[in-house]
């Protein structure tokens, strides 16, 4: 194996654990969350993370096997953040205001999709194929997308409801 497919492997080995590391961290986020918005979107993010290492593994075996990028289009699973963390805030009381648990496990979240979304990143850019490099730009936008969704929770979880008010459009001009 060429030195490049080493390093690609160590890559790959690298994103797998993340993958686990993430998945177990959303699983115990769910699992303290006092509120049903936190529980839904820790769960989704675990599920998520799960996907990934499946991907990973997918071409960990095709570079072992074969030696080379798989040739089949891998790419992550592309979903409107905004739109999920919209249907389930819908359900959700505008006056209850989640647990300190929440505040803390969105901040770790943000920080670790933060350093997937630049991981993935230099991976693209390290890229030996065009077609491993369209696959990291693209993991690394949908990384972009957990943490956009996970700045939203946030501010949700710290003030829900300014967050109600703002998402809402409502205009408070007295007339």
């Amino acid at each position: 194996m060429g030195n490049s497919n080493e390093k690609i492997i160590e890559a790959l080995k690298f994103a797998i654990q993340m993958e686990l590391d993430g998945k177990r961290f959303y699983l115990q986020a769910g699992e303290r969350s006092d509120n049903p918005v936190g529980k839904e979107l820790f769960t989704w993010l675990a599920g998520q993370e799960d996907r990934h290492r499946e991907t990973f593994e997918q071409i960990y075996k095709s570079l072992a096997d074969k030696h080379n990028w798989p040739s089949q289009n891998i790419k992550p699973y592309r979903v409107k953040m905004g739109t999920i963390f919209g249907n389930l805030i819908k359900s959700a009381d505008k006056n209850k205001k989640p647990g300190k648990e929440d505040l803390e496990a969105s901040s770790i979240a943000i920080e670790m999709e933060i350093k997937s979304r630049d991981y993935y990143g230099k991976c693209a850019e390290m890229a030996v194929t065009k077609e491993e490099g369209e696959f990291y730009r693209s993991l690394s936008a949908e990384e972009q997308g957990h943490y956009l969704s996970l700045i939203d929770y946030k501010e949700y979880v710290m003030d829900p409801v300014n967050w109600f008010t703002r998402s809402e459009h409502h205009l408070l001009d007295g007339a």
